[in-house]
């Protein structure tokens, strides 16, 4: 149905039977607006089309016509005149396009792509909730992209940046990552997966999460984890003690057994700063402790006393040797 007229009283004005009255009334509303004119001449083309496609003689529609009737159990003889052909012809365009609409309802409303939502983060971290139920919690300077609704065979999302998942499991519908070229398929887990500077980490908390790339493929369990750099084609997983990757959701640094790069790393990120690693002799050393809410001073004290190193400032740089 267009909106305000009866496509009854259309389709009677475009075949030439409208009364006075009619013709008033829809001649207004294509005057209306554009779209109205839009709707009558996209409803004119269905019925010109039609005669196309469905060219008879009279008396060869008049004999579809009454085998249709006879199907139909009609008792009395029918005499098919032109008039009548005409109002034959209008039930079937009425008929057609009450067809097509609801078709193209229900063709719209159930094949139509989701609308895709985009997330992104600047200076704050950010927890969302998924159409699924699964939640996602962005770190700074992040991006996530997924459908409004995940209506296919799996859940897919893009990242771009960090995020923690907790996803709702549902075997029969896979959440799927993807990000810098790989592939993170889980049913239902959580595992934190960061993309930085060409580099991806994932590590996994809870459940099983399987990581692709290109012909290669690995499956993680909690404690575990895999980093990938940018033109790395296998994939290997590591042990992973520590909750240092938790640090933007906990505001916690845990450390246990973590190498004093990956604290390097991690404190250059938060804190904004530039420290460098001078005796290469260090990168390996391990540092198990746990800093909540302190500063990069007190840090730095602790990483001083606990591996023996010494701390420089110079210029712009916090220089460990």
């Amino acid at each position: 149905m267009s909106p305000n007229m009866n496509d009854d009283v259309l389709v009677k004005y475009m075949l030439n039977e409208a009364n006075a009255s009619e013709v008033i009334e829809v001649q207004a509303w294509l005057n209306a607006k554009a779209e109205n004119q839009k709707y009558f001449n996209d409803m004119k083309k269905i019925w010109e089309d039609s005669l196309r496609l469905t060219e008879h003689s009279e008396d060869h529609e008049s004999a579809t016509w009454s085998k249709i009737e006879d199907r139909l159990n009609f008792n009395t003889p029918v005499i098919l005149k032109r008039k009548s052909l005409i109002n034959k012809s209008w039930l079937r365009l009425a008929a057609s396009i009450t067809m097509v609409c609801g078709l193209g309802w229900f063709a719209f409303n159930h094949f139509k792509s989701p609308a895709i939502t985009n997330i992104e983060t600047k200076e704050q971290v950010l927890t969302q909730i998924l159409p699924d139920g699964s939640q996602v919690t962005l770190n700074k300077n992040s991006l996530i992209s997924y459908a409004s609704k995940f209506t296919g065979a799996t859940r897919p999302v893009k990242l771009q940046g960090e995020a923690f998942f907790k996803v709702t499991p549902n075997s029969a519908k896979p959440f799927i990552i993807s990000v810098n070229n790989i592939t993170v398929k889980v049913i239902g887990t959580s595992f934190n997966v960061k993309n930085r500077n060409g580099k991806t980490v994932i590590v996994v908390e809870t459940g099983i999460v399987k990581i692709s790339r290109y012909q290669s493929s690995i499956e993680l369990h909690p404690g575990e984890r895999v980093t990938i750099n940018q033109d790395q084609k296998t994939l290997s997983k590591e042990s992973n003690p520590g909750k240092l990757y938790n640090y933007y959701r906990s505001n916690q640094l845990e450390c246990k057994n973590t190498t004093l790069q990956e604290l390097v790393d991690a404190l250059n990120e938060i804190y904004h700063t530039n420290i460098v690693i001078a005796n290469h002799t260090l990168k390996n050393k391990q540092i198990t402790a746990s800093f909540r809410n302190s500063s990069l001073e007190e840090i730095l004290d602790v990483i001083s006393l606990t591996i023996n190193v010494q701390i420089q400032h110079k210029n712009q740089q916090i220089i460990l040797k």
